[in-house]
């Protein structure tokens, strides 16, 4: 009777560790690895040909907003193509628990903005048979998962909760009942099997701003509140934090007073997200890395998510919502498609959408990229940038585009490259200090396709630019995350772990062109990029992939705990 329910033969074993690779077999047990070396290919029920394959622990992505996808997506794609076993959900302070049933509309909107999910999907796809963050855990763990997913608690839910929505989004100070209505809530939702908590920090003029164009709830939430959730993590001895901040008026001190307060207070690790180069600004993230050195230096556990994919953004102006910082560009991107198309067409209002943005999602407007047109008579200004379109036709870049938009129904498509593509400036941001990332994952799928950073990790950091061994590259793709976030036994390939393994081919790995795919509920779209070069990917021991397709197991798991 063979040992093994597979065995997977004659690979390049990279186990995770930085150790140097090695030609070998794995074995595969009730969904452990039960064995790593020499082992026969009778010894198995099934043998998975690895060789001219590197064979490699699945990959960790901490940043995703799979919390509605993941009821009628199994596979959580585009990650799940891309050699993800394990992903993190709730970031940002965002998610769809404690919700009470009368709240559940205004919950759904709120993400069409602030993370751009659309409410038809949600509404067709989200079960809500759930209230309490413990239920709604109970309710992810009979969902069919081909993923594992480890659950933050978001911290705006228990603020809307406990304060109610319209004081939660006031900017008050919450009363000292409120302070520990929320503190109880978080051991709840920590006791149920949260690895920790997140928070968007963005300000009045947040970003990700709520669906009427407010600042989310944890966007104007105090300092004095945030150190109150973290003393539940010291108390608790677990978990970590996951925060986004953009400083205010104050500016940089801010960042070094809040993290570091907070990592006092909690004496657990927490995430700064996120860490991206300007092209435009290098002094940005070089100041924001000198930080985390000192921070390590001081023996504080912070560490920095890097925006590590080169992948921009594709929009109209039907939905576009990722200029929100501004307040004029927010005003005039809300409402109804036709009330942006009158707004966009207002001369009145071109002074104010001509500064360029702050350079988090587009370094310039001379840089965009006019990429579809659908007037026939207008078609030669497609391939141009804002700045070519603006001196072909004596304009402004910025009334270069609305103008087009406008004339073109709202309908041309254009493309914002990524603001940090000079691979100097990549070669600073990778430290011990810093995690690979943002995938985004499940969010603005219409706009962005950042879930294949893992893909490119390997083909451009280590094959193009070679800046990195490939030891050193699925560290960071695997343990490094998972010993940040608290996984357990997951991350690296060694006897006994779970058999998160990923298979693939090294010289023909490539990541494929952008599709827009109708593969949503309630109708709707998004914007995919497969893989190619994907052998296999396991979860639990079970074959997800396979040659790049989706096998239809549904091995995945709801790690309460990080286990």
């Amino acid at each position: 009777m063979p040992e093994y329910d597979l065995v997977v033969k004659d690979g390049m074993i990279i186990d995770g560790t930085r150790l140097p690779r090695y030609r070998g077999d794995i074995g595969v047990k009730d969904g452990k690895i039960a064995k790593i070396g020499r082992i026969q290919a009778h010894q198995g029920t099934k043998t998975l040909d690895a060789e001219g394959h590197m064979v490699v622990p699945g990959f960790i992505d901490l940043h995703t907003h799979y919390d509605a996808q993941l009821f009628w997506d199994p596979y959580l794609t585009i990650s799940g193509w891309h050699g993800i076993t394990s992903v993190v959900i709730g970031n940002c302070g965002f998610g769809f628990a404690p919700v009470a049933p009368e709240d559940q509309e205004r919950a759904m909107l709120t993400m069409t903005r602030t993370e751009a999910i659309p409410y038809d999907s949600m509404k067709a796809g989200m079960p809500w048979d759930w209230v309490t963050f413990p239920e709604f855990l109970d309710s992810v763990e009979r969902t069919p998962k081909g993923l594992n997913i480890l659950p933050y608690v978001p911290i705006a839910p228990l603020m809307v909760w406990v304060m109610g929505r319209e004081e939660a989004k006031s900017g008050r100070m919450p009363t000292d009942d409120e302070h520990k209505k929320m503190v109880q809530l978080l051991h709840e939702g920590m006791a149920a099997g949260g690895c920790g908590w997140s928070a968007q920090r963005f300000g009045e003029d947040s970003v990700q701003c709520d669906y009427d164009g407010t600042p989310m709830p944890t966007d104007i939430m105090h300092q004095e509140t945030c150190v109150e959730f973290a003393k539940v993590l010291s108390e608790r001895n677990e978990g970590f934090i996951q925060m986004s901040l953009i400083p205010s008026v104050s500016g940089f001190k801010e960042i070094e007073k809040n993290y570091e307060e907070l990592a006092l207070a909690s004496g657990r690790p927490i995430l700064y997200n996120a860490i991206q180069a300007l092209d435009s600004d290098p002094s940005r993230h070089r100041n924001l890395l000198a930080w985390i050195e000192r921070c390590r230096q001081k023996g504080l556990r912070i560490y920095g998510q890097l925006v590590s994919t080169s992948a921009g953004f594709t929009f109209t102006f039907h939905d576009w919502n990722l200029w929100d910082d501004d307040p004029a560009w927010r005003e005039a991107t809300m409402g109804t498609v036709e009330e942006r198309k009158s707004k966009l067409a207002d001369p009145t209002r071109r002074a104010s959408l001509k500064n360029d943005p702050t350079g988090a999602v587009t370094a310039s407007f001379d840089d965009v990229i006019i990429l579809e047109v659908k007037r026939a008579d207008m078609k030669h200004l497609e391939n141009l940038t804002l700045r070519e379109a603006g001196e072909k036709e004596g304009k402004h870049p910025v009334d270069a585009m609305l103008d087009l938009a406008v004339a073109d129904d709202m309908a041309t498509t254009f493309y914002s490259p990524a603001v940090g593509e000079k691979n100097e400036f990549l070669k600073e941001l990778v430290n011990d200090s810093t995690l690979l990332g943002v995938s985004d994952g499940g969010a603005h799928t219409k706009f962005f396709c950042g879930g294949r950073y893992s893909t490119e990790s390997i083909t451009r950091m280590v094959r193009e630019m070679n800046m990195m061994s490939l030891e050193e590259a699925h560290w960071r793709l695997s343990a490094q995350p998972a010993a940040c976030a608290g996984f357990k036994d997951r991350g690296v390939l060694r006897e006994g772990a779970p058999a998160d393994i990923v298979v693939y081919d090294y010289d023909n790995l490539e990541i494929l062109p952008t599709e827009v795919v109708h593969d949503l509920p309630g109708k709707e779209w998004r914007r995919v990029q497969k893989a190619k070069g994907y052998r296999a990917v396991l979860v639990n021991g079970e074959m997800t992939l396979e040659n790049d397709e989706n096998t239809g197991n549904i091995p995945g798991k709801l790690l309460r705990h990080g286990g």
